[in-house]
């Protein structure tokens, strides 16, 4: 059984093993000792901090194979960014250039650096091994972080966004960021990478280009991938806008790739979300005839949650639940749990 829960201080190897595994692009998980560290810590400390006001939570969740106890994959939550940090974008729109006299009428695409996104809540951190990409797995990872968003909507703002990877190649270069290093800067895209991860952000606004920059002026390879995703980001960005999250035009100001927005009342699992309360039944075999569903528990530092095929009773307020499921849930009989299909 797969379990999602809050990352804790004995997790450090795995996630360390990820960061590795992530390789370039992965700017939330840098490949270093101190830095991951310190976002455990910090994880620990947002699920036990008492708060009603997003500010700068950060609540990383890792999934584990209840059989093996390995965790194999990594999301992750930020209540808030852009309150202690700029948080940066470029914001892809349109000027026109026209002429009566000449009969000139152009629409030019123009990228603005912008912090539009100043206090909106941020998925991110989301990565799966490859082994384990079957199933509900990658779903339970990304999908359960809007059950908890909806049990705890305090914690959260009103908009919730997500920065897609954009496209590089397995070296790790991107074209539009090689366009930017031979006009404004003297430094290869994983390295610029690699210092936003571990924080370091001033050289963004001492050397990114202040005035908008004109698309048609980047090189062919670079405009070319402006809003793209790369091609392991493909199925996160498609759940995300089955889930209701849609691309209004910024891009990532390093690989171009596009962040996707939602409203949390929009999003489809925080509409559909069911409360019931569990009877839990420990001769109960999970029924592989049932639906594919997630469900949770309500709790803060001790979240759980997990993916199964369940039958539920229609117009009902109790559902019966394998022993196995609430003991990994770590529910008792009566607690109430949260439910949403898949």
């Amino acid at each position: 059984m797969m379990i999602l829960r809050p990352i804790q201080k004995s997790d450090y190897s795995a996630l360390l093993n990820i960061a590795q595994e992530s390789g370039h692009g992965f700017t939330s998980l840098p490949v270093n000792e101190e830095l991951l560290q310190n976002k455990i810590e910090r994880s620990v400390a947002s699920f036990g901090k008492e708060t009603d006001v997003p500010f700068d939570e950060g609540y990383l969740f890792v999934l584990e194979d209840s059989e093996t106890g390995e965790v194999v994959g990594t999301s992750a939550i930020e209540a808030a960014v852009g309150l202690d940090d700029a948080f940066y974008h470029y914001h892809l729109s349109k000027v026109i250039h026209s002429s009566r006299t000449l009969n000139v009428y152009k629409a030019v695409d123009i990228l603005t650096l912008c912090n539009d996104y100043t206090g909106a809540t941020e998925l991110c951190t989301l990565f799966l091994r490859d082994k384990y990409r079957r199933g509900l797995n990658g779903k339970l990872l990304s999908k359960s972080r809007f059950m908890f968003i909806n049990q705890h909507r305090d914690r959260f703002a009103d908009t919730v966004i997500a920065e897609m990877r954009g496209v590089s190649d397995e070296n790790g270069d991107s074209p539009f960021w090689q366009w930017l290093e031979e006009h404004f800067f003297s430094m290869d895209f994983p390295t610029a990478d690699y210092l936003t991860g571990i924080g370091q952000k001033v050289f963004i606004a001492e050397l990114m280009p202040k005035y908008p920059i004109y698309v048609n002026l980047l090189s062919k390879e670079a405009q070319s991938v402006v809003g793209e995703v790369h091609d392991n980001t493909r199925p996160a960005i498609e759940l995300l806008k089955s889930e209701g999250f849609t691309f209004n035009g910024y891009v990532d100001i390093f690989d171009a790739g596009p962040t996707v927005e939602a409203k949390v009342d929009n999003i489809r699992t925080v509409r559909e979300v069911r409360k019931y309360t569990a009877r839990i039944d420990e001769a109960m075999q999970i029924d592989a005839e049932g639906s594919p569903v997630m469900i949770a528990n309500d709790k803060l530092a001790g979240y759980r949650a997990t993916a199964l095929t369940l039958t539920l009773p229609e117009k009902a307020t109790e559902v019966a639940i394998p022993g196995a499921v609430a003991k990994a849930l770590q529910i008792a009989d009566g607690d109430t749990v949260s439910i949403a299909t898949l």
